[in-house]
């Protein structure tokens, strides 16, 4: 069961940004687009979604092709979780949930007493019920990006496609969206997340990574990528690689300036 790219060319205007690239991301795993802006992430993941027409390549979604699928049925395949989302009105967060729990419905339809039973599931999952009854517009950034991590599972699928979860986050809020990251994975989800940041590879414990720069890409395992000369390579600067002690819990990479900007 797995995300599964193959030779996917994407851009815009018939203009390749990214060519033949190929991945595969199983459930229960976390795959990361990373690099700095600019590289073409987004062009990749919006891609993915099927909200930029790909120039070439497939993507498949437990053996179903989802470039050239309905919105409706694509809905039931990926969930998408957006950098940032303000509703036109005050709806509640328990609102905001149940428009993922009721996606893959007609356009018109109301949801039901069921999809708020998956909206409070998912909601309770991710240890987020005390929110349910607040004004969406009213929670902080990071509450509103759990909720949005709520809406995305209570839709249904399996894999989870995340755009910078964590933008514009504080520390705090950071580390609580990349804990539900990396547990989702450990619950069965498939998750394909963008960042800029090579901390959050590690701290969501993903097995994969695409590390981009200026059009080329690198794809490989976290320890191969994570390297220090691959890093200043892609973000143009001297970087140093360690690990911090956490406590109690797992050592956190730490990525360190430490010299002039690589040319």
């Amino acid at each position: 069961m797995s995300i599964r790219i193959s030779n996917l060319t994407c851009g815009y205007k018939g203009h390749a940004v990214i060519s033949g690239f190929d991945a595969v991301v199983e459930q229960g795993s976390v795959f990361c687009l990373l690099g700095p802006n600019g590289v073409g992430k987004t062009t990749l993941f919006r891609t993915m979604l099927g909200l930029l027409p790909a120039i070439g390549g497939s993507v498949e979604v437990d053996g179903e092709e989802t470039l050239h699928c309905s919105d409706k049925h694509r809905a039931k395949l990926l969930s998408y979780v957006p950098q940032a989302h303000t509703p036109p009105f005050a709806f509640t967060a328990a609102d905001v949930v149940v428009m993922g729990a009721s996606a893959v419905g007609g356009m018109f339809g109301r949801p039901g007493v069921s999809n708020y039973d998956v909206a409070q599931r998912a909601m309770d999952e991710l240890g987020i019920l005390d929110l349910a009854p607040r004004a969406y517009t009213e929670l902080s950034g990071g509450q509103r990006q759990m909720v949005l991590i709520a809406r995305a599972v209570a839709q249904g699928s399996r894999y989870l496609m995340m755009d910078e979860p964590c933008a514009s986050l504080d520390l705090g809020n950071e580390a609580r969206v990349l804990e539900a990251v990396k547990n989702l994975a450990r619950k069965g989800f498939g998750v394909v997340m963008t960042t800029h940041s090579p901390a959050h590879v590690a701290q969501c414990e993903a097995r994969g990574v695409l590390l981009m720069r200026d059009g080329s890409r690198v794809t490989g395992g976290v320890e191969e990528l994570l390297d220090p000369q691959a890093l200043s390579r892609a973000y143009g600067v001297d970087v140093a690689v360690g690990k911090a002690a956490c406590g109690q819990g797992p050592d956190v990479l730490q990525t360190t300036l430490c010299g002039p900007v690589v040319r």
